[in-house]
């Protein structure tokens, strides 16, 4: 199995990405002392790229990262590629779902639509990138439910899970449909394609 060196400094995504890649990689924790890495590309990919490459270099071994954004249709695509800081600077979880909740108070249920995308990324010290995308539909609910999860999980009800949010499955329930999910399982077929390094 390829052993991947880890990019994010996110717990909650840590443990995401390991779940759906066990028995297929072996995701090797963030190197200490990284250091924080300026997430300010204009897309998904780009960020991806940023986190990939630095955590790469300082580790001198394959690295993976992620960047993931919410967007809603009602509010132009944001919060997008500034979902992790929507609430501004330092914010939180409950921050980011208190300023989606009130920028969404006045939209109608019929018109709540959104999708969260995620894009993954492989840098190899060799230069070598890959990169896979996963994109879930889905609608903003009215109020946050269940008790799982996290970050916007709570409000995010994807068109297959039969009005259940993010935050009401389980585990395993949530990564078989989660952009996460299919991005990591994009980018494991893709890296079956490579040679061995």
């Amino acid at each position: 199995m390829i052993e991947l060196v880890c990019a994010s400094a996110n717990p909650d995504k840590v443990a995401e990405m390991a779940e759906v890649l066990a028995g297929h990689a072996v995701l090797l924790p963030r190197p200490e002392g990284v250091g924080d890495v300026a997430e300010d590309a204009d897309d998904l990919t780009g960020n991806a790229r940023l986190k990939a490459r630095a955590v790469c270099r300082f580790a001198g071994a394959a690295a993976l990262a992620d960047d993931t954004g919410l967007e809603v249709d009602a509010l132009g695509g944001a919060p997008g590629v500034h979902s992790a800081r929507y609430a501004g600077d330092g914010a939180g979880y409950a921050d980011n779902l208190a300023r989606l909740m009130a920028d969404m108070s006045n939209v109608a249920p019929g018109q709540r639509t959104a999708r969260f995308r995620s894009v993954v990324m492989v840098c190899f010290p060799d230069g070598t990138e890959l990169a896979a995308e996963g994109v879930v539909e889905g609608v903003i609910t009215v109020e946050p439910r269940g008790e799982g999860g996290f970050g916007y999980d709570p409000v995010f009800a994807p068109v297959e899970a039969d009005g259940q949010t993010f935050a009401e499955m389980g585990a395993e329930a949530k990564n078989a449909l989660s952009h996460r999910g299919r991005a990591l399982r994009a980018l494991l077929e893709i890296l079956k394609g490579q040679p061995p390094r």
